[in-house]
């Protein structure tokens, strides 16, 4: 008896119209989206804090990402193709055969992604008057979900996958290959769930509240260790990496875990040693 799983899920849940699928992905990305949103929700409810305005968050995180994913996956591993055709960056087209077709966004980067919305949220706090740090914090709690329902889509669209396991056990995506493979998808999913947990066990401790920035900090310290780990059981996803000693996810992981520790540094600090420098 193996331990082999066959994988051949049609990502198009139903087509809405002729032209039109409901995705699997796509439902997923949502409903992470909105479960990352409602745990922020009863977070402020429980705080005690004013929903109005929580809405509004959602817009601009939901807009953030998608720009920041999409334009993170065309510069980062397509630009020569991207400059050639501008218009499918941002529209969810692609000319097939001499004419554009709706195709979905077919690539999104999750290193892109953080960094619209962390642009989406800053615009965000000016706006509406919202410390940066406690955000980031509360934020932290709920994003891990949405990443992980997001690598859920992946895995139903059979893309992103992992390496040969090279033995009698993983999962074979038969819409690409007979070949069993590391579900890395999988991998990145329940890691980002234990580390929802992790943070929000952090979140339960008021010290820890009260430090604020330091639950991010280890949000991305966390989040992107686990994915530059993962990374090195994925199948690169564009040829130019093969060349590489580390990936394109692995080098652009490096910036966030680097952050992240200079985030926690600094929050750790006692704040005697703060007020003796503040006294020098």
């Amino acid at each position: 008896m193996n331990g082999i799983l066959n994988w051949n899920v049609d990502p198009v849940i139903f087509m809405i119209t002729d032209s039109f699928p409901l995705k699997y992905y796509g439902a997923l990305f949502a409903i992470g989206l909105l479960l990352g949103y409602f745990i922020l929700r009863k977070i402020y409810k429980n705080e005690g804090q004013s929903l109005e305005n929580l809405d509004s968050l959602l817009v601009y995180v939901i807009v953030g990402t998608i720009l920041g994913a999409r334009l993170g996956h065309c510069f980062f591993y397509e630009p020569d193709y991207f400059f050639k055709h501008p218009i499918e960056i941002l529209l969810p087209i692609q000319k097939i055969a001499g004419v554009y077709q709706f195709v979905g966004y077919q690539g999104l980067a999750s290193h892109g992604g953080t960094v619209g919305v962390l642009i989406a949220i800053i615009l965000y706090c000016r706006k509406y008057k919202v410390p940066f740090l406690w955000l980031l914090d509360r934020m932290a709690v709920g994003v891990p979900v949405a990443g992980a329902f997001i690598r859920f889509g992946n895995f139903m669209n059979s893309e992103i996958y992992g390496k040969p396991t090279n033995g009698n056990w993983g999962v074979i995506f038969q819409r690409d290959d007979m070949i069993p493979r590391h579900p890395t998808q999988l991998y990145e999913a329940f890691a980002y769930l234990l580390i929802c947990l992790i943070l929000y066990f952090m979140y339960k401790s008021k010290s820890i509240r009260k430090s604020e920035g330091l639950i991010f900090g280890c949000f991305l310290t966390l989040l992107f260790l686990a994915r530059f780990i993962i990374e090195f059981f994925k199948e690169n996803q564009e040829s130019f990496e093969d060349n590489m000693m580390i990936n394109m996810g692995q080098i652009l992981s490096i910036p966030f875990v680097l952050i992240g520790l200079a985030v926690i540094i600094w929050k750790s600090k006692p704040k005697s040693d703060t007020l003796k420098i503040d006294n020098i």
